[in-house]
């Protein structure tokens, strides 16, 4: 698609025929990965556009030939990626779809991707920040997003949900390709972006779906929440599951039952929770020169540094070290 006719293009970040500079030049836009031309006889003629905003981004990504893309874990940040032609072959964590101008690709962060993108291909993508989303979400359910939202992989774009989700980044391509617009008024930016991220989080399925619809969820039973108050009483202290079936006076393979059908976890799946919440909580109160991560971590159970970082990110979309240093 020539520059002057595809979307953005007043927003150009480059353009070029080198491999390497496009994938440096992409993954200083998103993130790292590999990106390889399928075919030996092809030649690359790959452009970005981008606008990003606050919270969110819009980018126009052509490669001009199939390509292979693998960044594996998105880790910060979800993307939803819109074919204009052709088609893309996408696969995250166990999902793989064949992504189309009617289907487009919502890949979530804690999922291996990997992309084959068909020759004349070009993208619109619309970039979120990750803790941006579920701070959103969380703010939208009244209660804090304990566990990473998970997105099912194709959004299908001809339904009306989709549709509304559509015309939102219309509007905010528009106004980024227009002179002055939004960008210069960031109240007005701040709202579009809210209005952005309500819509996806209405119209594209997840694992908060029946919560944010207002389906009403079943209510665990009191051995239940007693044993989850004995976790967040004492979190720090070194719990098994038969202690905690023991002190609610019921058995571990009833208890851990009632977590599964009631809370979709596990009585050790949820203090790890717990105890990651009060990992943070203590980063975000320290000062990097009186502490360090391991301490905190090892005063609420863990020992593992490399499981411990991994278990953290996955939850809050970034390293512990981070976490603290802000």
């Amino acid at each position: 698609m020539p520059a002057e006719k595809s979307p953005l293009a007043n927003h150009q970040l480059f353009h070029t025929a080198d491999i390497w500079e496009a994938r440096a030049e992409v993954g200083r836009a998103f993130c790292p990965h590999d990106l390889r031309i399928t075919r030996r006889s092809a030649t690359l003629d790959a452009r970005l556009h981008g606008a990003p905003f606050d919270r969110t981004g819009l980018y126009y990504l052509d490669y001009g030939t199939e390509v292979r893309i693998t960044p594996g874990d998105l880790e910060s940040f979800f993307l939803v990626q819109i074919p204009l032609a052709g088609h893309a072959e996408i696969t995250c964590g166990r999902e793989e779809i064949i992504s189309s101008p009617e289907l487009a690709s919502v890949p979530s962060p804690t999922g291996k991707l990997d992309m084959r993108w068909g020759d004349g291909n070009p993208q619109l993508i619309v970039w979120f920040d990750r803790s941006s989303l579920e701070s959103h979400l969380g703010s939208l359910l009244g209660r804090t997003v304990r566990r990473p939202i998970f997105f099912s992989l194709g959004m299908n774009l001809t339904t009306s949900g989709s549709r509304s989700w559509l015309n939102i980044v219309d509007l905010m391509r528009r106004e980024a390709e227009g002179p002055g617009g939004m960008r210069n008024q960031p109240l007005v930016t701040k709202q579009l972006e809210s209005l952005l991220m309500t819509q996806l989080l209405m119209a594209q399925p997840h694992n908060y779906t029946s919560a944010l619809l207002g389906e009403q969820p079943r209510i665990a039973p009191p051995a239940v929440r007693r044993a989850m108050e004995v976790i967040e009483g004492h979190a720090a202290e070194p719990l098994t599951v038969a202690e905690i079936a023991e002190c609610v006076g019921i058995g571990v393979r009833a208890l851990q039952e009632g977590f599964r059908r009631h809370l979709d976890t596990t009585p050790l799946a949820y203090l790890r929770e717990v105890r990651l919440d009060r990992v943070r909580k203590e980063l975000l109160t320290f000062d990097p020169g009186t502490e360090t991560v391991t301490a905190v971590a090892s005063r609420w159970g863990f020992l593992h540094p490399g499981r411990f970082s991994l278990a953290y990110r996955r939850q809050f979309g970034e390293s512990p070290s981070e976490t603290l240093r802000s």
